[in-house]
């Protein structure tokens, strides 16, 4: 290729912004000098080039809307932590059909069983499949409910909250919310109704979520929504966090002398 042609040719995928194309081009231009690469091959690897770093792009900015407080994968989770763990059900949700079928996926179990971590795996798994997501905590979506209420805002806040392809909201009745944030957090839920799925962790089972929802009619009301044609899952094993504590203390403590 005449260096009056390559230029020209790095002028154009910029103005086309073609940007890796343009940063890859010096580099396949001589491996295909070197090895008699066709044009048709070298074209088809220049535009995988270009395809791929725009995927691996688009789902760096996916996680990152999405908001996860720290990226944990599935194939990072601790199976042998969570033994009684259906792993053909984790299977089938990591391949996201629940959410194209609008179906939700509520975690239960104590602090420290690794609910999050599932959740924030099944989100970043979502975004791989570019479905966007958002992770919250539940008593930050309450509060931001309620402060776009008061700034005039929440019609357009619940709307947004509305139309994304995937919602965790993890925590969900570690602290009791106020009863304009229940019921702001209901409409957010009703919302999503059928139209998007919903991934929730909770330490509280079903009939205490009268503790922190308050209003025994509309609990039951936000219930009816959320369990219909939910996956439930009981993450009813000890807490590894514990364990990992209590093993560190144990390996802390002092030998006593023999005698």
């Amino acid at each position: 290729m005449r260096a009056s042609t390559e230029i020209l040719l790095k002028e154009n995928l910029k103005a086309l912004r073609l940007s890796h194309m343009q940063g890859h081009l010096d580099a396949l231009l001589r491996q295909a000098k070197e090895n008699g690469v066709s044009h048709e091959d070298f074209l088809l690897s220049l535009t995988e080039i270009e395809l791929q770093m725009r995927a691996e792009n688009r789902l760096k900015r996916m996680i990152r809307e999405a908001r996860f407080p720290l990226i944990k994968t599935l194939e990072m989770f601790d199976h042998e932590a969570a033994p009684a763990l259906d792993k053909m059900l984790l299977r089938e949700l990591e391949e996201g059909q629940y959410i194209q079928d609008r179906r939700n996926v509520i975690l239960l179990g104590k602090s420290g069983t690794g609910k999050t971590h599932l959740a924030t795996g099944l989100g970043v798994s979502a975004c791989r499949q570019g479905i966007t997501t958002r992770f919250v905590n539940g008593c930050g979506l309450a509060n931001e409910l309620i402060e776009a209420q008061g700034g005039k805002t929440l019609t357009r806040l619940i709307q947004r909250y509305a139309r994304y392809g995937l919602l965790v909201l993890d925590e969900l009745g570690y602290v009791p919310f106020s009863k304009q944030g229940a019921e702001l957090l209901f409409q957010v839920l009703a919302e999503r109704h059928e139209r998007g799925s919903v991934i929730i962790t909770t330490n509280l089972g079903f009939a205490d979520w009268t503790q922190v929802f308050g209003e025994a009619t509309l609990t039951a009301a936000l219930l009816d929504r959320l369990t219909h044609r939910a996956h439930i899952i009981n993450f009813n094993w000890e807490s590894y966090r514990l364990k990992e504590t209590l093993k560190g203390k144990k390996s802390k403590r002092p030998s006593l002398p023999p005698g």
